[in-house]
């Protein structure tokens, strides 16, 4: 790899590259999933490519491989010699230098690549039985175990050159459970990077009081409900709507937080933060993907928005410095901007004193049909939802079959309270419980 990556660079000058980068990426993933004790899927991968990019007249060009040849070379220098050519984009792009200085993370146990696939094997039947063995109304799910480790290199003609190697180990229970003709599906996912601290019966017992909880679940009449969003629920609407605070997007004019720095969009007890440095985040990373040194960011606190995210263009676009949120979809796609671990800040309560002081209404446990109930431009929603009722503060009846609307702008000025129960359920997005006051719901 090191000779390749010489003579890229070799190759790139010569053809009057002004400035080139390779983006490196090798990842080794395994992955084995169960149903009611039968093995149902087993894959084991390996793949590397590389991305590469380059500077010619000031426009940015774009090519990818997966070979590592000399023939490779040519065609990565012509494809960005001709992408940059075809380029309409005429903002300014930049390679970074470095200079900066480059956090220590510990993202790589190699206790985790001694663990055999025969072990992994031997997990996920456990999580199968134990979920089982749970309760009697447990019929038939899914369970995964995953592994993956993946090293990521940046290299470029300044004279950078970047690395650093992660794992983690992934354990996920689908439960589906019957009782007198009612069906239910939920489950539960965990992560470590440590394959013995994972709890697997834990993780049983969660994923299947989960799937019992919304057994004879019932719609309820359409109307207005103070509503808590359980943590899964508000993630899941982070995931889409993260994107408002993306300067690519402001730039756009698809974010309407644009111009609005500095003003206070949220509840004062609402605070995001973007943070790369969590020790056990699931998106943790010493640099983003144009090789910047990773720092932690307060996007809004006390409910004033503070800060856009940012890659190096859409920093020099609007005058300042970039956040280190660069991000690629893959290692052949061109730089965007990506939030790392992006949540809001826990509260102070247990999601008991939250439900207490609640008092009477609706938790959302689950939010589906995101892609086309969400749009992440108005911050208009309407989902289909699942949950269950409260009264004087305790859980009554399972809820499913209604759909939940409202706007994710006026969620955010709305919030009254979040939990102490802050969970990245196996995305970069996190969030404790929080008390959104009144949403309108759609049922019976």
């Amino acid at each position: 790899m090191q000779a390749f990556l010489d003579q890229l660079m070799k190759a790139a000058k010569e053809a009057g590259i002004e400035a080139a980068e390779a983006y490196v990426r090798e990842k080794d993933s395994f992955s084995v999933i169960t149903n009611c004790g039968e093995l149902i899927d087993y894959q084991s991968n390996m793949t590397r490519g590389l991305g590469f990019r380059g500077l010619v007249n000031g426009r940015m060009g774009y090519a990818a491989t997966e070979a590592f040849d000399d023939e490779s070379v040519a065609q990565l220098i012509k494809g960005v010699l001709e992408s940059a050519e075809l380029c309409e984009d005429t903002d300014t792009e930049f390679l970074h230098k470095g200079g900066d200085q480059v956090p220590e993370l510990n993202l790589y146990n190699p206790e985790l690549d001694q663990v055999s696939a025969a072990d992994k094997l031997a997990m996920v039947y456990r999580l199968d039985e134990a979920c089982r063995a749970e309760d009697p109304r447990v019929k038939n799910g899914y369970n995964v175990v995953e592994t993956s480790k993946a090293t990521v290199r940046i290299v470029n003609t300044y004279g950078m050159d970047r690395s650093y190697t992660e794992n983690i180990c992934v354990v996920q229970a689908e439960v589906n459970a019957e009782d007198n003709g009612f069906v239910s599906s939920s489950g539960h996912l965990v992560y470590d990077r440590d394959a013995a601290a994972i709890d697997i019966p834990a993780l049983a017992k969660e994923a299947v009081a989960r799937s019992l909880a919304g057994l004879h679940a019932a719609s309820v009449p359409s109307g207005k409900y103070h509503v808590v969003l359980h943590h899964d629920a508000l993630v899941s609407l982070m995931g889409v709507f993260n994107t408002i605070f993306s300067a690519e997007s402001a730039q756009k004019g698809m974010s309407l937080l644009k111009g609005r720095l500095g003003e206070t969009i949220a509840a004062p007890c609402v605070t995001i933060l973007d943070d790369p440095l969590l020790p056990n985040g699931p998106n943790s990373r010493p640099f983003d993907d144009e090789g910047v040194a990773s720092k932690a960011h307060v996007v809004v606190e006390n409910g004033v928005f503070k800060t856009f995210l940012h890659n190096m263009k859409t920093a020099f676009k609007d005058g300042v410095e970039t956040t280190g949120n660069a991000g690629k979809a893959g290692y052949s796609s061109a730089v965007h901007v990506k939030p790392s671990n992006f949540f809001f800040a826990k509260g102070e309560k247990t999601f008991d004193q939250l439900l207490a002081d609640v008092g009477d209404g609706l938790v959302i446990t689950e939010v589906s049909g995101l892609h086309a109930g969400a749009n992440p431009v108005s911050g208009d929603f309407s989902l289909l939802s699942k949950g269950y009722t409260i009264k004087n503060g305790k859980r009554e009846q399972g809820v499913e079959q209604i759909t939940v609307a409202g706007n994710f702008y006026e969620v955010l000025k709305n919030i009254r309270a979040f939990a102490d129960d802050l969970t990245f359920p196996g995305s970069a997005m996190g969030s404790p419980s929080a008390d959104v006051g009144e949403l309108s719901v759609s049922g019976s």
